[in-house]
């Protein structure tokens, strides 16, 4: 069993670019009884309404967003790039279809609130969300960056979910 200390959002050593945008993660949501991860490349953390929050965009078909939209809190979770394989499959498998801790060999955990993550990770943020909006083209402000993204008119939701805690494996 992985051993995790809690720290403070300011106190995390990681550039956040890199860590969600090229080590990516995983979003994970739900209860000990029924729960979904995905991986996760888009988001960012920062400061909103005086508290530190994560910026997690989900499209409405991933199986992962009927998990986010039931419960308050989930995590992001972050790991070492020995799992970058498991973690292309987390994005590119349904957790409709496959068992991803079983098929991945993933360790389900779960903080004193019951909300899922994984003991293989090295850096967890507990998230609550506190505000929902889902993405749409009449928002779109530079069309050629952003609209090449959504040829099919697939936008994601938006959450801005604050920081509840932070776990660091030792």
């Amino acid at each position: 069993m992985s051993v995790f200390t809690k720290i403070k959002p300011e106190d995390i050593a990681d550039n956040p670019f890199r860590l969600i945008g090229k080590d990516w993660g995983l979003v994970t949501a739900g209860t000990k009884d029924s729960f979904n991860t995905m991986t996760v490349s888009w988001g960012g953390v920062g400061i909103m309404w005086n508290k530190p929050v994560a910026y997690t965009f989900i499209r409405p078909q991933r199986y992962t967003f009927e998990f986010l939209e039931k419960n308050d809190y989930f995590t992001l979770s972050f790991y070492g790039e020995e799992y970058r394989k498991v973690l292309s499959f987390c994005g590119t498998k349904s957790g409709r279809d496959c068992d991803k801790p079983a098929e991945t060999g993933l360790t389900a955990a779960f903080t004193e609130n019951g909300v899922p993550y994984f003991e293989q990770a090295r850096l967890v943020l507990v998230c609550k969300k506190l505000y929902a909006q889902d993405m749409n083209s009449e928002s779109v402000i530079d069309g050629d960056t952003v609209l090449k993204n959504y040829g099919s008119d697939d936008w994601h939701r938006m959450y801005v979910s604050e920081i509840v805690e932070v776990l660091e494996q030792q």
